[in-house]
């Protein structure tokens, strides 16, 4: 029992400096599974033009989202709307993991949250309410992203 709770704890302490760096918690291979349901209006296609996971163009390319700053990939442009870049023009450090699940759970609640706004509107109107969905999905995007480091470089 003390050997449990000893790796338990020194687990916890070895992994705390990834989860304060905004690092994925979730699951990848599950988050692989459930993008099923974001690609009808998201695409992966890495920096090169190859694509990851072949999908809709309704929503931004979500290739290197961690760290960007919402509403501001460069070839989605006008696409998004106004409320999502005001809400990124707060946001230096970009999108991380909580914001992301909170986005995605609620993207006009969380615009109105950001903003201060009870009138902010998102153009998505899908929602990930499943918080373990969301941390998987988020986990699934940095794997298949570049380094985080070398997204936020390129941020």
């Amino acid at each position: 029992m003390k050997t449990q709770i000893a790796t338990l704890l020194t687990s916890l302490v070895l992994a705390a400096p990834v989860y304060a760096d905004g690092h994925a918690t979730g699951d990848a291979e599950a988050g692989e599974k459930v993008f099923r349901k974001c690609k009808s209006c998201h695409m992966i296609q890495d920096a090169e033009g190859n694509d990851i996971v072949k999908g809709g163009r309704t929503g931004p390319n979500l290739y290197g989202v961690f760290g960007r700053q919402p509403g501001a990939e460069e070839d989605f442009g006008k696409k998004y709307g106004k409320d999502l870049i005001a809400a990124g023009e707060t946001m230096p450090d970009g999108w991380m993991e909580e914001e992301f699940v909170a986005y995605v759970a609620d993207p006009r609640g969380w615009l109105r949250e950001v903003l201060d706004d009870n009138s902010a509107r998102s153009k998505m109107s899908f929602k990930l309410t499943d918080e373990t969905d969301a941390r998987d999905v988020w986990a699934y995007l940095v794997s298949v992203g570049p380094a985080p480091e070398a997204a936020e470089a390129s941020n």
